[in-house]
């Protein structure tokens, strides 16, 4: 008998570096032949992290792979990737499986041996522009989150003084709300004067609001109105610089639509939050295809997708693979030939976020995907329906940004009558099998 050839790994990165990152020094290893010691220990200061790409140099690396939680590793990968290194960020989840591996050194020698055989696969990061981008979007983000506290605190502080002006209108940092609330603060207490501030589109009449604006004034209330009102009014300045330079970075940005993108021009009524600047023009101008025609998804969504997931649709093969990064499709768990679980991964993904939030917000849409929707979470629940509905929107989105195609609503009828035809033909099959026929009735 011929005796079986065990294949012993390869090395496949001859020229790989292994770096463990961490708050204040990074452990960084090379090939044993490269130089001596393989390992050292580098500082966190911004000389140091130039010495250390200095020494990669010298060593002639030419891949880098490093591990590290929290974003401590952001300022040593931009100053690599810089310098012409190919770097990979890994997750800690996929090479803490070995036992006993627990010092820092031993940690760089380890990245550095999966590495050179190609084990590892670096997490997904755009390309440097998209990045730019994305950190504005973030920050933008952050910001409107903080302006949205400050608003339930005035909020609290006007309910304290039993002023309901939430319910006199609908928003209270509105036209009509920050009318009457910088008139409370300039000192008038008159509820009929207040009540004539409304704004035209206001339904309820003046006798009705000022009902709702006499109130209990208190000199601690009114300080904290005070206060929160000028941290909000701060907060949606800072937006507004943001959106300036989220503007200016669309600019640099190639333009891919093969005809001229007609400006739109944002509507009175509109969200608050959307920037000022014609941003649907925009994300229009450099994908190519008008995304935000996919039910549920408006600009500010497909702006948080782009910042997350670029404009390279072909980094992901097939739309299996990109809805597989999103965490929308399920994870089998297979051993001993027994499914254990078909949930979905638990991933931290904007990207995601965003699509599900999308899926949602069609639940009771009149369209394709809003019966898509209301069959799934007939059959399986709310929670499955969303993470289903959020694939397909997903997979729509994916192949929008890949091929240019325009999306094309079938219309709710037409999907009942695919599903129809489907259910009927499934039954079809059924009777053909059990020796039977399946007969329609007649109407």
């Amino acid at each position: 008998m011929e005796k079986k050839v065990r294949q012993k790994l390869k090395i496949k990165y001859p020229d790989a570096a292994g770096i463990d990152i961490g708050s204040a020094v990074h452990y960084v290893c090379v090939p044993e032949e490269r130089d001596e010691p393989c390992v050292k220990k580098f500082g966190s200061f911004t000389a140091d992290l130039y010495q250390l790409a200095k020494w990669l140099k010298k060593c002639r690396i030419k891949t880098v792979v490093m591990e590290s939680t929290g974003v401590y590793w952001i300022p040593l990968f931009q100053i690599l990737e810089d310098r012409g290194f190919e770097v990979r960020l890994v997750n800690a989840r996929y090479v803490k499986n070995v036992p006993g591996r627990k010092s820092d050194v031993q940690d760089c020698r380890w990245l550095q041996q999966l590495h050179s055989y190609g084990l590892l696969q670096g997490s997904f990061r755009p390309e440097q522009q998209i990045c730019t981008l994305r950190s504005y979007i973030r920050q933008r983000e952050i910001l409107t989150k903080s302006s949205s506290i400050h608003i339930q605190r005035m909020q609290k502080a006007l309910t304290q003084m039993n002023i309901l002006l939430h319910k006199a209108v609908t928003d209270i940092t509105g036209v009509t709300g920050i009318r009457i609330i910088q008139a409370i603060l300039e000192g008038e207490r008159n509820p009929h004067k207040l009540a004539l501030l409304k704004d035209y589109r206001i339904k309820n009449n003046a006798e009705v609001i000022s009902k709702y604006l006499e109130g209990d004034y208190r000199e601690e209330h009114l300080f904290a109105l005070k206060q929160e009102f000028e941290l909000y009014k701060a907060y949606r300045e800072k937006i507004f610089e943001c959106d300036q330079q989220i503007a200016s970075c669309y600019e640099h940005f190639d333009t891919k639509a093969e005809d001229e993108v007609q400006k739109t021009q944002r509507k009175k009524n509109s969200d608050k939050n959307h920037p000022l600047f014609d941003l649907h023009g925009e994300l229009q101008r450099i994908t190519g295809v008008d995304l935000t025609k996919i039910p549920g998804l408006d600009v500010l969504a497909i702006q948080t997708i782009i910042s997350e997931v670029g404009l390279d649709p072909h980094r992901w093969p097939t739309e299996k693979h990109f809805v597989s990064w999103l965490g929308l499709n399920p994870s089998n768990k297979i051993t001993g030939e027994k499914v254990f679980s078909t949930k979905t991964r638990k991933v931290v993904n904007r990207a995601s976020t965003a699509f599900r939030l999308a899926a949602f917000s069609i639940s009771r849409s009149q369209n394709a995907l809003g019966a898509f929707f209301r069959r799934i979470k007939n059959r399986l629940g709310s929670p499955k329906a969303i993470t289903a509905t959020a694939r397909k929107i997903a997979c729509i989105f994916y192949r929008m940004l890949k091929y240019g195609q325009d999306y094309v609503e079938l219309g709710l009828e037409n999907y009942e009558k695919k599903y129809k035809e489907r259910i009927v033909k499934t039954l079809q099959k059924k009777a053909s099998e059990l020796g039977l026929v399946l007969v329609p009735k007649e109407i």
